[in-house]
């Protein structure tokens, strides 16, 4: 089994979970590819016993089986971006805080890595959206599993941001700016801006508002098969587009797109797992200090 591997940094105390994990792949004699800015944290002597081979962002990873992210969703995230297209099988070992994504806690790591090589998962399809505009933004990693977000640059007065529903307008929005996000996002920075949790195979974009200025402007949700295209204004002319954590400047004269992207990230979603067990406890739902 060809196994990618992508992390963060990490402190001592995640060396014993970092050997399980490399224990548990040379006992399945896995061929383990490290990306170059995790190998970095891997100098350890412990690590020493341990073989792989490093691959920069950006390389082409050829018929991966899985991919290890270890962090929080925020790792993930990066490490959908070196799968891009190959649509590799993705497992995200939580080292972080709340971890929606990555669900995988350290306790779970070593039964949770023999599921893997015993056949014993499903993968959840997550859509993907894709940005398009008339100048290069991100380049080729111009695609976001969580959400695309347009708000503005300083601390000045708020933006208008026209937005069009295959181009229909929709609604002139007043506002610190907008977010479009797919299901997996609708966790995200949407769900902070009070945008609705979203079920992810509903087949849905979420628009939701930041900060409107208009207090009856709400989140809406609409088909992924929508075309959803802005023009923004304001008294400062320099704006922020971002793709998850990717971050460009962007002047009012770029026009902008976002559409469902043709792939999707596939996250490995083991036995006994589930989107709605994840949602009660990483939420907290249904605890009460009567209970």
């Amino acid at each position: 089994m060809k196994i990618g591997i992508h992390g963060k940094e990490f402190n001592r105390q995640l060396v014993p979970l970092m050997e399980k994990i490399l224990l548990c792949f040379q006992k399945h004699k896995a061929d383990l590819f490290i990306s170059t800015s995790f190998e970095k944290y891997l100098k350890a002597p412990s690590f020493k016993k341990f073989k792989w081979k490093t691959y920069k962002p950006g390389d082409t990873l050829k018929k991966l089986d899985v991919f290890l992210s270890i962090g929080g969703d925020g790792t993930l995230l990066e490490s959908v971006t070196h799968i891009g297209k190959d649509e590799t099988p993705i497992l995200g070992i939580n080292t972080g805080r709340l971890g929606f994504l990555a669900t995988i806690s350290k306790e779970d790591v070593k039964e949770s890595l023999e599921k893997i090589f015993r056949g014993a998962f499903t993968l959840d399809k997550r859509t993907v959206l894709r940005l398009e505009s008339n100048k290069k933004l991100f380049g080729k990693l111009n695609f976001a599993l969580n959400d695309f977000a347009l708000v503005k640059k300083d601390s000045s007065s708020m933006i208008t941001v026209h937005t069009f529903i295959d181009g229909e307008l929709l609604n002139s929005y007043w506002a610190d700016g907008i977010i479009v996000s797919t299901p997996t996002g609708s966790t995200g920075y949407a769900l902070s801006c009070g945008g609705p949790l979203v079920f992810p195979r509903s087949g849905n974009f979420v628009i939701t508002p930041v900060s409107p200025h208009n207090l009856t402007v709400r989140p809406i949700v609409v088909s992924d098969n929508s075309e959803i295209s802005f023009k923004v204004e304001g008294r400062s002319k320099k704006f922020l587009v971002s793709l998850d954590s990717r971050v460009a400047v962007v002047d009012d004269s770029v026009k902008l797109k976002v559409v469902k992207e043709n792939f999707k990230v596939n996250l490995i979603l083991l036995e006994g797992h589930h989107y709605f067990k994840t949602l009660r406890q990483k939420l907290n739902w249904g605890l009460d200090i009567r209970n």
